[in-house]
């Protein structure tokens, strides 16, 4: 016998005045600050499961999916509506920010400890897989951004902030390491 339960529809009708809901129930505007800073974290996520699809290295795609997790953390604890009751439930789940923030630090040197020193800055290039995580730096430097942003207007928890710049760090220095690993040259910036 099949399963006879309704699936629920993929959409609401509920945006399309341009509201959204955060966690909590409150409706903002879909240009809201707070909307604008988990979109943010949202692309930053969608980007890098498009790098993970051209990666060869199943130790940095198990390192990549694990930032993939931890982003819908701190989207989450971002979309939470601040002191809201429901927020105590969904938000606040990014956790031990400092852990993980070394954890980024880490990693970062460990790719960067076998490259070339870099004399100049390089064009965002290289292989598929290195173009996409240079890509996915400016991603998340948009984020940090947008998160930054918030902060002036609203109280957030300001580890996200720091994150999400080592991870941009990581990613530049990913981005290196890939092309590196696939033989793409990087080419330098050529200055006026």
């Amino acid at each position: 016998m099949a399963d006879e339960t309704p699936k629920s529809k993929l959409y609401t009708r509920s945006g399309d005045e341009g509201m959204t809901s955060l966690f909590g129930g409150v409706r903002v505007p879909k240009d809201n600050p707070r909307v604008e800073a988990y979109g943010a974290v949202d692309e930053l996520n969608s980007s890098l499961g498009l790098a993970i699809s051209f990666m060869a290295d199943e130790r940095l795609t198990s390192e990549l999916t694990s930032i993939q997790n931890e982003l819908f953390n701190i989207g989450s604890e971002l979309a939470s509506e601040a002191g809201a009751a429901k927020a105590a439930d969904f938000g606040r789940m990014f956790g031990d920010a400092a852990e993980k923030i070394v954890a980024l630090e880490q990693l970062t040197d460990a790719l960067d400890s076998g490259l070339p020193r870099l004399q100049t800055f390089v064009l965002p290039s290289g292989s598929q897989a290195g173009a996409l995580l240079h890509f996915c730096r400016t991603v998340c430097r948009r984020a940090e951004r947008r998160v930054v942003s918030l902060g002036r207007l609203e109280n957030v928890n300001p580890d996200i902030a720091r994150y999400l710049n080592r991870l941009s760090d990581m990613l530049f220095a990913m981005a290196r390491y890939v092309n590196h690993a696939e033989g793409a040259p990087e080419t330098p910036w050529k200055q006026p």
